[in-house]
């Protein structure tokens, strides 16, 4: 099965469209399925604070609001982004943030919705979702497994039919002890739906172990340059590292085969090769007895097998044998 690759450009363009079309053309290059945004109407109050993060990456005077604003695209913007992903023949999403948001994006006939941690327990919110009836990508960042499923049942209960759980964690970078992989599973065997990985640590091991691990929908943020002013970039991959972590995915993807252990068709010309076959292990006349003295196991593996061993043993010599010389029976 296809891993989804989600290229999370998120707020990374800094409220510049010529840096959100940037980052669309290296997603393309990078063979990301997705590149995703993030669309907000109104969905942050101005007594908001903001995350520590948000406060070390770009100052404690503002108010969260008031970030937002910088960053934040109109929908008319975004439209024009999604028209920009047709042309280049690449796939345009967004995580709405609020109500208007679903709307606005639901009209774009998207193929699926992506759910952010934060909305898991925003009931109005879920149920707008749900009414679309379309695929829901969930994150679970900050959520208990109850939680977790109260959305769940509020989701089916309400017209969405297939839902695929990403483990999260929220926190700009991720520490590798915070990245907690076997969580993906946990929720795989709890709820009995597909899942995946969004992925805030540094670098690109994280979304390749997960692969490994069965993830069906990799989501990363990325950058065209981490060094930039906002709340992600530091958190973020830039265009080489995607470019890795897709294709490093699809080797991945070839390489868990489909399961079944057998001689494989490249494999089986090695066998003479690799395997070992009964032979003399000094000069041996013929009619002397076959012990472990006079034969013993060594490549090739064209003669008689030596799992054949106490079949051979106290045998006569048909012939002569030089040393080293496969031993025959008949």
């Amino acid at each position: 099965m296809k891993t989804i690759i989600i290229a999370e450009a998120g707020v990374n363009h800094n409220g510049d469209m010529d840096l959100a079309k940037k980052l669309i053309d290296e997603a393309k290059k990078a063979g990301a399925d997705f590149v995703k945004f993030q669309t907000a109407v109104d969905c942050t109050s101005k007594y908001a604070p903001k995350a520590e993060y948000q406060k070390r990456e770009t100052g404690a005077d503002e108010t969260q609001l008031e970030m937002a604003k910088k960053l934040r695209l109109k929908l008319e913007q975004h439209y024009e982004l999604y028209e920009y992903c047709n042309s280049i023949g690449m796939s345009y999403l967004s995580t709405a943030f609020d109500i208007d948001s679903v709307h606005f994006l639901d009209s774009l006939d998207l193929p699926f919705f992506k759910i952010p941690s934060g909305e898991i327990t925003n009931l109005p919110y879920l149920l707008e979702i749900a009414a679309t009836k379309k695929p829901v990508v969930m994150s679970t960042g900050m959520a208990e497994m109850d939680e977790i499923a109260t959305a769940i049942d509020i989701l089916k209960k309400n017209g969405t039919s297939e839902i695929t759980l990403l483990q999260c964690h929220t926190d700009y970078p991720t520490a590798m002890e915070n990245v907690n992989l076997n969580a993906m599973l946990t929720l795989k065997n709890a709820f009995h739906l597909p899942v995946g990985l969004s992925d805030h640590s540094v670098g690109i091991e994280v979304p390749i172990a997960a692969v490994a691990m069965g993830a069906t929908v990799i989501e990363k943020h990325f950058t065209l340059d981490r060094t930039m002013i906002g709340p992600d970039h530091k958190a973020s991959i830039e265009p080489d590292e995607l470019k890795a972590m897709v294709s490093a995915i699809r080797n991945i993807e070839v390489a868990l085969g489909d399961g079944k252990k057998i001689c494989s068709p490249a494999e089986r010309p090695n066998i003479i090769v690799a395997r070992k076959s009964i032979v003399a292990k000094r000069d041996i006349k013929k009619g002397e007895i076959l012990t472990e003295e006079n034969i013993t196991t060594k490549r090739p593996g064209n003669g008689i097998s030596a799992m054949k061993w106490f079949d051979v043993l106290g045998t006569k010599a048909i012939r002569d044998f030089g040393e080293d010389e496969l031993i025959c029976t008949e």
